[in-house]
């Protein structure tokens, strides 16, 4: 059965997009990378925030603009939305977490649906569904910006490590 992971690139100081959004910090840094080529092929379904969907793209203004990952993945994609969106070939539009969830889960089969976007991220860990958060360190500081999770007020999850810099989401689960 698919498993949900919340994989992404952030600063070394934990942002994964600069103050509104902004990813064109991490054009720089695009290339090859061992780990997400061995990744990819083991991705069965994105499961996506709108703000992710329709936002900043580290690869604009080349060929691999408004890609998964800059062309390197093609697949069934699940937006969790809650307003209305134009149709898009490939992609489903969905409002409730849990059917965008189980959606993406049945599209990929016994592959993983990596999750993109903050936000989802932090409603997975919160609903107890994420299982697995790998973490791609690029050795930038950004300062400022969308940070991988946030949860005011705090809270402490503990994350057991599988390999470097990916992890199994331990406890306690937030509810």
């Amino acid at each position: 059965m698919a498993k949900l992971l919340y994989a992404f690139s952030c600063s070394v100081d934990g942002f994964i997009a600069g103050p509104g959004g902004d990813m064109s910090w991490l054009t720089p840094h695009l290339g090859p990378d061992p780990v997400v080529d061995e990744l990819i092929p083991d991705i069965g379904a994105l499961l996506v925030g709108r703000r992710t969907f329709q936002g900043d793209d580290p690869h604009r203004g080349t060929e691999a603009e408004g890609k998964a990952f800059g062309g390197g993945w093609d697949g069934p994609q699940f937006v969790l939305t809650h307003r209305p969106a134009p149709a898009t070939p490939g992609v489903t539009f969905v409002g409730d977490l849990t059917e965008a969830v189980d959606a993406a889960k049945a599209a990929a089969g016994d592959k993983y649906v990596n999750v993109l976007g903050a936000d989802v991220g932090r409603q997975c860990l919160e609903a107890g569904l994420l299982d697995e958060i790998l973490a791609l360190p690029v050795p930038v500081l950004l300062g400022d910006g969308v940070r991988m999770f946030d949860h005011p007020g705090g809270t402490t999850i503990t994350l057991e490590p599988l390999r470097p810099n990916w992890y199994r989401v331990a406890g306690p689960r937030l509810v």
